[in-house]
């Protein structure tokens, strides 16, 4: 089983300096992948609270902020050879789609293959109407972006007629590195974006599930197979970040479950509370193999 380490970088604390050894470092202790959360914008009020806290609210530092995936990835590739570098997830309904399709093909290009494409649709309403959209048809809207975003990666030229996208004979080069395209990693948990990962995904991403709740979701994943007419492909990815407070020696019960890779969140980006945490993750794939 592949292990990784989920690590959202926040300012003041995630310095360049800080990023490129923590990269080094988790490549050097035999880590497989680094995963990166993405918010552009947070908010002193929301409609719906943060899921993953028990406070509804997203733990920042004092006067920090969440960095860009796109860029903070960039940076992280040019400071690794190894590390596959995963969106969990990327905002697919909020962003420009276009612009979206450049960036990760480019990160692709540039990794030489090495970027998991996760997505999902967001829990953020204020976040998703602050960048120009809608909050009710934001699964429509994804759908119409991932199908535009994986035809500009895969063909010469491509006309497109949509909802919220129309453009003829378009190019976009690099293509991937990755064929037929980048990895589509699907994360979410209704039956909307179960659909989405059977239609669109190369793996489903669970976050902050015990093994007992990814066994379930499995058998929903499994029924939203066998609707669409198909059985879940051997080589289709299941991917988990465990409950932040789960012991890592807990951790092993996922490969029970069918898990392919757990990615343990880093928890203190504090310069003291990472080293050790990362020695203790970079133990558990020792242990796994």
């Amino acid at each position: 089983m592949k292990i990784g380490v989920f690590a959202t970088f926040m300012s003041p604390l995630a310095t360049p300096a800080m990023i490129r050894d923590f990269g080094r470092a988790a490549e050097d202790g035999g880590l497989d992948s680094i995963w990166m959360g993405e918010h552009v914008m947070l908010f002193d009020k929301n409609t719906y609270g943060y899921p993953s806290s028990k406070d509804g609210r997203i733990p920042v530092p004092a006067g920090g902020g969440m960095l860009d995936v796109v860029a903070t990835f960039g940076f992280l590739a040019a400071s690794t050879t190894r590390l596959r570098l995963g969106t969990g997830v990327a905002l697919v309904p909020q962003r420009n789609p276009i612009y979206t399709a450049k960036e990760m093909t480019t990160l692709d290009w540039l990794s030489d293959g090495r970027i998991d494409f996760g997505i999902g649709v967001g829990w953020n309403k204020e976040e998703v109407e602050a960048t120009g959209y809608a909050w009710e048809d934001r699964g429509e809207r994804c759908d119409e972006f991932l199908t535009a975003m994986r035809r500009l990666w895969t063909e010469p030229v491509v006309d497109f007629k949509g909802k919220w996208l129309n453009f003829e004979t378009a190019r976009m080069d690099p293509k991937p590195v990755q064929k037929p395209h980048l990895p589509i990693i699907v994360g979410g948990y209704a039956p909307p974006a179960l659909r989405r990962a059977v239609e669109f995904g190369a793996g489903w991403y669970g976050f902050s599930r015990d093994p007992a709740g990814v066994k379930a979701m499995l058998a929903k994943l499994d029924a939203a197979f066998a609707k669409a007419g198909r059985t879940r492909p051997a080589d289709f990815r299941i991917i988990i970040t465990p409950p932040g407070d789960m012991a890592v020696d807990a951790m092993q019960a996922y490969a029970e479950v069918g898990v392919h890779e757990i990615v343990p969140n880093l928890g203190s980006q504090r310069a003291e509370r990472i080293g050790p945490r990362l020695a203790e993750i970079a133990a558990l794939k020792r242990a796994l193999g």
